[in-house]
């Protein structure tokens, strides 16, 4: 794996996806308050777990610029990653809100709101250049939190393996290796509120993919 000339973060104006492009502008002229531009990882580089999402939400980190923040995933993220020791402060759904993050950074496989949540396959694609370059600067890095199975097979890509050999289920442990040595990544059902609601994946389930992370990083 290798992200060339990319940088860990896109630019402001990132023009590789058109599709994208055109519905960020969309929102900037609808709403010119907000971020409306790829959104930049929350965590510091010399971390040890990376928690990997899909894409920001329309109304929650394409909103604020901050991963997970205005949205109900985050409202389930933050308050697990306070319990687990990998933030403190307090969580208020706002980019300033004072929360930071402890040897743990988020970020998404896709950095640009994309329509109706959903990116598509190349749009995907062209971002592992970014997610690559992100976890070649990940110098310490030893857990990836992947939030759904589109996060576990971008994970997977960018690392140059085969969607095959690593299957997606909720807790599942993959061992892997990174661009600096290497990595773990657990699965887990994204914390969206359609999963939430429906049962899938409960807050119980999801702090067990935590519980893992934090007992596998002591015991490093």
């Amino acid at each position: 794996m290798s992200a060339g000339t990319f940088a860990p973060e896109a630019p402001r104006d990132c023009p590789l996806c058109p599709r994208l492009v055109e519905f960020r502008e969309e929102w900037r002229a609808k709403e010119p308050d907000w971020f409306n531009a790829p959104v930049p990882s929350f965590g510091a580089e010399d971390c040890r777990l990376l928690v990997l999402g899909l894409a920001p939400g329309l109304r929650g980190a394409n909103r604020t610029g901050r991963p997970f923040t205005g949205d109900w995933a985050g409202d389930l993220l933050y308050p697990t990653l306070q319990k687990y020791g990998f933030a403190k402060g307090e969580y208020d759904a706002r980019p300033d809100d004072g929360l930071s993050l402890t040897d743990c950074m988020i970020t998404n496989a896709v950095r640009c709101v994309p329509p109706q949540n959903k990116p598509t396959g190349p749009e995907a694609k062209t971002c592992r250049n970014y997610l690559g370059a992100r976890l070649e600067a990940l110098p310490r890095l030893q857990i990836i939190v992947a939030l759904g199975k589109i996060a576990h097979d971008n994970a997977l890509a960018t690392l140059g393996y085969k969607l095959s050999a690593k299957k997606f289920a909720h807790a599942a442990e993959h061992e892997l290796e990174g661009p600096n040595g290497p990595l773990l990544m657990i699965d887990s059902y994204h914390c969206s509120r359609y999963n939430t609601n429906t049962g899938r994946l409960t807050e119980a389930m999801f702090h067990d993919v935590f519980e893992k992370a934090k007992k596998r990083m002591e015991s490093a």
